[in-house]
């Protein structure tokens, strides 16, 4: 199936459910997640039946010989749409409640429930479900991705993602390893762990490993989708992706399922995707092992502009920043979470940057002295739109160390448009980062993602030595101190100035006199008129 028509699949399956009267987008996906992972259930069975019929060996039903009713392949074909909605709503969802134990993504799905009410929408999201390739593993990611950017463009909820360009750029420049543990403390639809996921398993395929496979879109264009296999990947690193490498933490069930099935279609067998407000106390005293110096890795778009209330805070966190504020807040766990040498990169509102309040030089002071701050790479204005407008920056830091110089980059455009619309102002294959794809000047200027990749290898070499007035410099942690550790590009960036050349003071007055004697024919003109 080409990306064109499986995209048209959802659309198709997305409308149904706003017509049928579920309009909230997280609802829907919801509900097309708990579908998609009924009918996985009895995919993985059928596997399973036809490998031990082949091999001889057992292995753990998840239906019995009374539950066979319950398959997604024998109640597809019930053509009484009331017994259809009974089965499913109360006999399917049960048994699906039931074997939801044993794992952390089964445990989101424990608690699920149909909110179809209409019988014909059911029908009709049961068919649709079933015409999707959820049997080809090289497409589920692609489908549930696809999904998941209905969050984007349905304007609601939108804050819970994160651009998938801008999560591809951090995700190259911190260069996960195969070994490594990662961690988001907010992690919402989990969009950072799964872009671990793919940046691990491209780095580590071969040529003879890369599948291209041409795909013809509704206009005829062909394009071509590469499958990174991962070959490179030795078995015990792959039993480690998939059941210990990647931890995800978010408080709204909702989105943690969303976060869970995520990870799972894209090969990740048992994600630990955590119920868990991480700036709790609750969360120090439930999972002491994971909130104190855990993780290789944190990469987090933490919620910020909120203020906390200091009950059910953690101590810890309180205690070293002094502020209610959330933006500080999860900057002091995320230096909580790392391991000493451990890599971050997190995106922080403005604010951060430059805030003159206590809390706001302390953290910033903190990550500078005691920390190596790496770098700070300006975002654009309107790269959150359509659903926010906020001023953001990223950060990089490795805990401990220290800070000798700070990079800076202004990435002024990511290949997409600054209005509410975000459409894309190049080709496909000249968006996103794409290292390997070279940008004339005139389509730098409109996607300056693969520069900023391409300069932040050179931070420690050709980048020292660029001048200020660049889109791309270094600065001093001396001088950062005598700023009072203000981080804001705009502190250090130098204006490039134009000359200007002006016609002589005579000429402009001669220019004024024809320009009054203009103005006042045209008014003895309107007199005689009236």
């Amino acid at each position: 199936m080409t990306g064109s028509k499986l995209k048209a699949k959802i659309d198709r399956l997305w409308l149904e459910f706003w017509q049928g009267g579920i309009s909230n987008p997280l609802v829907v996906i919801e509900q097309i997640t708990y579908l998609m992972f009924i009918r996985l259930l009895d995919i993985h069975e059928t596997l399973d039946e036809t490998r031990s019929a082949r091999t001889g060996r057992s292995f753990t039903k998840k239906f019995g010989d009374d539950e066979q009713k319950l398959r997604w392949s024998n109640f597809y074909n019930i053509g009484d749409p009331e017994e259809l909605m009974v089965l499913v709503r109360d006999d399917v969802f049960k048994h699906f409640r039931r074997i939801s134990q044993g794992s952390h993504f089964a445990a989101h799905m424990s608690d699920g429930r149909l909110e179809i009410q209409k019988t014909s929408l059911l029908r009709t999201a049961i068919e649709m479900v079933n015409s999707l390739p959820l049997e080809n593993k090289d497409t589920q990611g692609d489908l549930y991705e696809y999904l998941l950017s209905k969050l984007t463009t349905s304007g609601i909820n939108g804050q819970f993602r994160t651009p998938r360009h801008v999560i591809k750029l951090m995700v190259n420049m911190i260069d996960p390893k195969p070994g490594e543990l990662v961690s988001d403390p907010a992690c919402g639809t989990s969009g950072f762990l799964v872009a671990v996921i793919e940046y691990i398993r491209e780095i580590n395929t071969t040529e003879a490993g890369l599948i291209e496979k041409d795909e013809t879109d509704d206009d005829g264009n062909i394009t071509v989708r590469k499958i990174f296999s991962g070959d490179r990947l030795r078995p015990e690193q792959w039993k480690h992706i998939q059941s210990d490498m990647l931890h995800g933490f978010d408080f709204d069930n909702t989105m943690l399922r969303i976060a869970a099935m995520n990870l799972f279609m894209h090969g990740v067998a048992d994600p630990k995707i955590i119920n868990q407000d991480t700036l709790s106390q609750s969360f120090e005293e439930k999972y002491p092992e994971l909130e104190h110096e855990a993780f290789d890795i944190v990469l987090a778009n933490p919620p910020f502009k909120g203020q906390l209330d200091s009950d059910g805070l953690s101590p810890e966190i309180y205690r070293s920043v002094k502020t209610k504020k959330t933006e500080l807040l999860f900057l002091a766990r995320i230096l909580r979470l790392l391991k000493e040498g451990g890599r971050c990169a997190v995106i922080v509102p403005d604010g951060v940057l430059f805030g003159a309040s206590n809390a706001h030089a302390s953290i910033r002071e903190l990550i500078v002295e005691q920390n190596q701050l790496e770098a700070v790479v300006s975002l654009p204005n309107g790269v959150f739109k359509p659903y926010a407008g906020v001023s953001t920056a990223i950060l990089f830091f490795t805990k401990g160390g220290n800070t000798d110089r700070v990079w800076f980059y202004d990435l002024q455009e990511d290949g997409y448009s600054r209005d509410d619309k975000r459409n894309a102002l190049l080709s496909p294959d000249k968006l996103g980062v794409n290292p390997d794809t070279a940008l004339s000047d005139e389509e730098h200027v409109k996607n300056n993602l693969p520069d900023v990749l391409a300069r932040w290898k050179e931070r420690e070499n050709s980048e020292v030595d660029r001048p200020r007035t660049s889109q791309s410099f270094v600065v001093p942690k001396a001088e950062i101190a005598e700023n009072k550790y203000d981080l804001s590009i705009n502190r250090y960036k130098e204006p490039v100035y134009e000359e200007v050349e002006y016609d002589p003071p005579l000429v402009i007055l001669d220019q004024l006199d024809a320009l009054e004697k203009e103005i006042q024919d045209d008014l003895k003109e309107l007199r005689e008129m009236l």
